[in-house]
């Protein structure tokens, strides 16, 4: 009982990979590392690598995708079901990463999350092309905005699952965006390497040991400031949705303000509340009123009584169904995002409702506020494969002082100055990722 409590107290803290071999020699290559937690197909197990996995205090997670799998399962850690079905009674606890639609919001799980992430990055057309966005500027695949909504909707540690594209040979600055797309939305991504990666590492490839171990040190960054997660989503702005108005799909609204450098913070329609709308200065509804209960269309009318801008479409307007199995909108759906797209541009630029960056097309940023409102930490990720210059920040609200963290580079502090409705702080260069944390 006791080494049971003991596993499921650590379990949050557990950094994933999907491991490609059940050799116990292959667990020599985590030595040195976060990442303290492997994921093995459960038909792939044996005794001696469950052995060696204990002895270096490595967590087992037997890999099931579908019900008819099962294999070794006796001294694993736990079992993380990649698909959607359900199983019972199998004596350690279940990691539950099914499809987006088949999320289950009320979880008391420790650990969830989906097997059906999205692959972050720059989005290439036919031809070499770099795909624009609204604003013309480059549009990014990221899982942040899905990841808030589930973050607000839940207090499981979340992970999620994404493999790098097929047949696709990929550097290692891929992997670390991989790793900062998840972690700025409050997640963990499940390391996975791809084919060619995991083939040389397994078979100890110099080259590729050393690709790694920078991906390890990604990780690592995020690992080491565990107090950072202690921060909660912060803006004077929310986006009130549910899951029949986009809150499981990536580029949805919430991706599309992200995309605009807009701060803004998830409030899932179940969660409105006079608590929830403290501090807010607009709300945006875009969940169906007749989803909405009497006590929570209530607080909405008091948020507006207490002088709160609050921004709705038509009462007519519907996002519409998710396709089964979709990440993200269907052609239908983004046309019905259009339907009231001015409405909320116009309700949103140019303000600063948490914070703005400037010079930052391809770079995504969000968020985040201390519990005792004393410091504000702004993640900010680069997706575009290289190094961007000259980056503005303003953050909401007087800051007296601003530390630069960056993944192998010391910390510093750095310049801060006022502007209009905040602070300035002025960045000479992002590569993948940086995070500013200002008191």
């Amino acid at each position: 009982m006791i080494f049971a409590l003991m596993l499921l107290a650590g379990m949050p803290d557990w950094v994933p990979v999907h491991w490609g071999s059940s050799e116990p020699k292959s667990l020599d290559l985590l030595a040195g590392t976060v990442v303290n937690c492997v994921l093995v197909d459960s038909g792939k197990l044996n005794p001696e690598f469950l052995k060696r996995a204990k002895q270096r205090e490595i967590a087992v997670v037997a890999v099931v995708r579908s019900p008819g799998s099962l294999a070794i399962l006796l001294h694993v850690d736990a079992v993380a079901l990649e698909g959607d079905f359900e199983l019972k009674d199998v004596g350690v606890p279940i990691i539950r990463l099914p499809s987006r639609q088949k999320i289950r919001l009320d979880t008391r799980d420790l650990i969830a999350g989906t097997s059906q992430g999205l692959w972050p990055g720059i989005v290439i057309e036919h031809g070499g092309k770099v795909m624009a966005g609204p604003t013309s500027s480059p549009w990014v695949n990221t899982n942040i905005g899905f990841l808030r909504f589930l973050g607000a909707s839940m207090s499981s540690t979340l992970w999620i699952g994404v493999s790098p594209p097929a047949d696709t040979v990929l550097p290692v600055e891929r992997y670390g965006i991989a790793i900062a797309d998840a972690a700025a939305g409050g997640a963990r991504w499940i390391i996975t390497l791809d084919d060619e990666l995991q083939i040389r590492l397994l078979n100890f490839d110099p080259r590729a040991i050393a690709d790694w171990k920078q991906i390890c040190a990604y990780a690592k960054y995020f690992e080491a400031h565990r107090e950072w997660r202690e921060f909660k989503p912060f803006s004077r702005l929310a986006l009130t949705q549910d899951t029949e108005s986009g809150g499981l799909l990536s580029a949805g609204l919430l991706d599309l303000m992200y995309a605009q450098h807009i701060a803004a913070r998830a409030l899932p329609a179940s969660h409105v509340s006079g608590g929830s709308l403290n501090g807010l200065r607009t709300v945006i509804n875009v969940a169906p009123s007749d989803r909405l209960s009497a006590e929570e269309r209530k607080a909405l009318a008091e948020f507006v009584r207490s002088g709160g801008s609050l921004v709705e479409g038509p009462a007519t307007w519907r996002f519409g169904p998710d396709k089964p199995g979709s990440i993200v909108p269907s052609k239908k759906q983004l046309d019905r995002i259009q339907e009231i797209w001015e409405m909320l541009y116009n309700a949103t630029a140019r303000k600063n409702f948490g914070a703005r960056t400037f010079n930052t097309a391809g770079i995504l940023f969000n968020v985040l506020e201390s519990p005792d409102g004393k410091r504000l930490l702004i993640h900010l990720v680069n997706y575009t494969q290289y190094k961007a210059d000259s980056i503005t920040v303003q953050a909401l609200g007087t800051w007296k002082r601003a530390r630069l963290y960056q993944p192998g580079v010391e910390a510093r502090d750095v310049s801060v100055y006022p502007v209009k409705d905040g602070t300035g702080i002025d960045l000479d260069n992002l590569d993948v990722l940086a995070t500013l944390v200002l008191e």
